[in-house]
């Protein structure tokens, strides 16, 4: 309950990491007990509440994950989740789980681009489109699914710009994830990506560091988190997008 009230107080994720060290606080205590904190973070305001599930190691991960780093929990609703799945199941259940990316940066996964989309499932994609994107414009045509299997993982990578843009944005299906973020040896951090949540990343996150999305079991202030098999829902900036601003 300490926790919760010192987060009303403060008005910006950057104070709140300032202010209050998580790692520190929750040593020592047990997984029930974290994850009781965790879950009553529910009960901040949206914009304490998407930036809470996470872990900065160094002021600057904390500043630059503040500035190019968005989460938006339940984004999407059980029953879009599931009309998604449901058409991309159609084709992605037909293909088996890859081992290895072109580029070796993923494992165990599937993958395909759409165009297309049935009725009820494109208002679902033009709400992320107008969500993140300041003009359709910006965004490319296509659709990116990625199907992670329990199994797989994806390694430290920077996208490349020449077929992800300036912002990256996407949508969990499925199942939460652990997201990782590193600089250098000392500057990480990890965020905890929650089912159906919504993502968006730029600047120094998405240039500088690295990202990856840590194997099963992953871990986070201590506390495991479990993910089964994966779908995210990826829509990419293009050319025209200069991104400076989102959200």
């Amino acid at each position: 309950q300490w926790y919760l009230r010192r987060g009303r107080e403060f008005q910006t994720f950057q104070h709140y990491l300032i202010q209050i060290n998580l790692s520190a606080g929750m040593n020592g205590m047990g997984t029930f007990g974290k994850r009781r904190i965790l879950r009553g973070v529910y009960g901040l305001s949206p914009m304490m509440r998407r930036h809470l599930n996470c872990f900065t190691s160094t002021p600057l991960a904390a500043k630059h994950l503040t500035e190019g780093f968005n989460l938006i929990p339940d984004f999407v609703t059980e029953e879009e989740e599931s009309a998604l799945v449901s058409e991309i199941d159609q084709k992605l259940l037909r293909r088996k789980y890859v081992q290895g990316h072109w580029d070796a940066a993923i494992v165990n996964f599937r993958e395909m681009e759409k165009h297309m989309w049935q009725p009820e499932n494109e208002r679902t994609i033009q709400r992320i489109i107008s969500r993140v994107f300041d003009e359709p414009s910006h965004c490319q045509a296509s659709t990116h699914v990625l199907d992670l299997s329990a199994e797989g993982h994806i390694k430290p990578h920077i996208d490349s710009i020449k077929f992800c843009g300036s912002l990256v944005s996407g949508v969990s299906l499925l199942s939460e994830a652990v997201m990782r973020f590193r600089l250098d040896e000392k500057g990480y951090a990890d965020v905890i990506l929650p089912r159906r949540s919504l993502y968006v990343m730029k600047r120094e996150i998405r240039y500088t560091y690295t990202h990856e999305i840590l194997p099963n079991i992953a871990e986070v202030n201590g506390m495991p988190v479990y993910r089964s098999r994966r779908v995210t829902i990826m829509k990419r900036s293009n050319e025209n997008c200069h991104c400076e601003e989102f959200l």
